[in-house]
């Protein structure tokens, strides 16, 4: 009952909190994409590769670490 007796100020609370939010990303700016010129295509991009050549460690060799 004390719900029905406040809805005035429950109302009120969250048009000021819409606003408030509202203002404050107001202000954020939208993501704009790069220029297609900027824009990579497939045929560019190199893929690099990394080879190893390693022995691995023994389990007294990581223990020693």
């Amino acid at each position: 009952m004390n719900i029905a007796k406040n809805m005035e100020a429950i109302f009120v609370a969250i048009v000021a909190i819409a606003a408030a939010t509202s203002l404050a990303t107001a202000a954020v700016p939208k993501f704009r994409a790069a220029p297609a010129t900027m824009v990579a295509s497939s045929d560019a991009v190199t893929t690099h590769v990394v080879y190893v050549s390693a022995r691995r460690l023994s389990a007294a060799e990581k223990a020693a670490l």
